[in-house]
């Protein structure tokens, strides 16, 4: 069996965030402080999600568990850097975008499955985008966190890929 090559998360977007997308995160960056968590946690909830959808896919299953409990952790530094700013917590309602990509999810076997780890690549590579886009506008800490992140959302992004 020879060796697929697994392209950079970044490559399977369609279009790069728009500049403006970079100055109103920087403009309000509680906001984008907030829509993080919020995004960790469902990162988090999908991950789960498919470990209940096909828990006899054992690969997946162990990749997903391990995925589930990095976006956790995630959400917590997230969480700690928003104490330390003194950003409170704010539930969000759900993402216009994700809520886009999952219309268009087939429903039959096992092409649902497939379309999911798709979905779950692009929100991955668009993060990894934005974060490295984000990042050195940011001031500090946010600065330095969001650029190592853009390293996990990187391998979570390639991890669904493969």
């Amino acid at each position: 069996m020879s060796a697929v090559a697994i392209p950079l998360p970044h490559t399977i977007l369609a279009a790069p965030t728009p500049e403006r997308w970079f100055d109103v995160a920087c403009e309000r960056w509680q906001e984008l402080l907030v829509d993080h968590a919020n995004c960790e946690k469902k990162a988090a909830s999908t991950a789960l999600s498919l470990i209940f959808s096909y828990p006899e896919d054992v690969t997946l299953t162990q990749r997903m568990s391990r995925l589930a409990r990095e976006e956790l952790r995630h959400f917590e530094q997230v969480q700690q850097l928003m104490c330390e700013l003194e950003v409170p917590f704010v539930r969000l309602s759900p993402s216009r975008y994700v809520n886009g990509l999952r219309r268009a999810l087939r429903k039959d076997e096992p092409a649902r499955l497939l379309d999911l780890l798709l979905c779950g690549a692009l929100i991955e590579a668009r993060s990894c985008e934005r974060f490295v886009g984000v990042a050195p506008r940011l001031h500090e800490p946010m600065r330095r966190f969001y650029a190592a992140l853009a390293h996990s959302e990187a391998r979570h992004g390639s991890l669904y890929l493969s």
